[in-house]
């Protein structure tokens, strides 16, 4: 028997969601979204039967419809109070990244989701990217050695177009910056495969050209983690003219990898002490090319999600997971504002706690 699925937020990054939903035969029992045509946009371009309920108001969705399963995608800031009216009425979540903007609110979604034994997954998709399996794969065999150092680099464009489209982007209230927004998957992927606990990160970061936005546009880190490995992190919107390439980086005393691309689906290089494969046949294998820098990654994740709801186990990417990349994102910030390196873990930030950081 099919899930009923339902979508809240019908806006950029809807059609992946709904595509995957479709792809993992979902019955698709709602659309809701305060701006109608998004939902009536979306019914057409998916070929969904007319009949297919809208709402504007979620909880009147949640209400009438009560989904097994729902793809939480509106603006950032709203994620946190939506997940938990959800678990609440004992949904299932696909979270859109960040899980949250404030810890506070990541772990009530955590607790919460516990209490009533609800799956949250945070949509970090590219973790499923055939790259980065294959590199998880050799960490986990611990073909890498001892980690040295780890380095995540997205260097993007995003022009005052894109801001216009929606006014919540770039805002401390509804999303954050460069760092919260683009570059949150890479960052995600630098703290898993280098071992997942941090203790101390160093930050700076700035709006250099983006005048008409409130954070970040610029982003840079350096990461001590707990296994004694370091991480490197630079983010940025600014690059001329279009986007230039999402890369990262594993450096062990027994291996070394490059993914590439336009979202790490590539391996630029593959080189290890056991020699136990062939690095241009790895290469060759674990590459896709992906039309825009969402990759293919939501299709596997849903398949996945929804096995972990049939067989009551954790998914692939937890909430747990969505609030160690939320976690390092804030502490950048925090590191950036207080001109200091930041201690880890941390238990409360928010994005709010830098409203007014680059005024002039």
């Amino acid at each position: 028997m099919s899930l009923k699925f339902a979508i809240i937020g019908c806006g950029r990054i809807s059609p992946n969601h709904i595509a995957a939903a479709i792809e993992n035969e979902l019955e698709i029992v709602g659309l809701c979204d305060i701006v109608t045509e998004n939902m009536e946009d979306k019914i057409v371009k998916f070929n969904l039967p007319k009949s297919t309920p809208t709402y504007t108001d979620y909880k009147e969705l949640l209400e009438k419809e009560k989904p097994d399963l729902i793809a939480i995608c509106t603006e950032s800031g709203k994620h946190g109070q939506i997940a938990l009216d959800c678990i609440e009425m004992g949904s299932h979540l696909i979270i859109e990244k960040p899980i949250a903007l404030s810890l506070q609110e990541a772990d009530a979604i955590i607790e919460k989701a516990k209490e009533k034994n609800v799956k949250v997954c945070a949509c970090h998709q590219n973790r499923f990217n055939k790259s980065v399996q294959k590199i998880r794969e050799a960490v986990e065999d611990e073909r890498f050695g001892r980690l040295l150092h780890g380095a995540a680099h997205i260097r993007w464009n995003r022009g005052e177009d894109y801001y216009k489209q929606a006014p919540w982007r770039g805002t401390w209230e509804q999303d954050g910056g460069a760092l919260m927004n683009q570059c949150i998957h890479n960052i995600d992927l630098l703290r898993w495969m280098m071992g997942d606990e941090i203790t101390e990160v160093v930050g700076m970061t700035d709006n250099l050209k983006h005048g008409f936005m409130e954070a970040e546009d610029l982003g840079l880190a350096l990461v001590k983690f707990g296994n004694g490995s370091y991480g490197i992190i630079e983010g940025t919107t600014n690059i001329y003219p279009t986007n230039l390439e999402e890369t990262l980086y594993i450096f062990g005393d027994k291996g070394t990898v490059k993914a590439g691309g336009k979202s790490v689906n590539i391996i630029e290089e593959w080189q290890f002490s056991d020699q136990l494969d062939d690095p241009e046949e790895v290469k060759e294998k674990y590459q896709e090319n992906p039309p825009n820098v969402y990759g293919f990654g939501h299709n596997p994740l849903y398949t996945d999600v929804i096995d972990a709801i049939k067989n009551d186990r954790e998914p692939y990417v937890t909430a747990e997971d969505g609030r160690r990349a939320l976690e390092l994102v804030l502490a950048i910030y925090k590191s950036a504002a207080e001109g200091k390196s930041v201690k880890l873990p941390m238990e409360e930030c928010s994005t709010l706690d830098f409203t007014g950081r680059f005024d002039n």
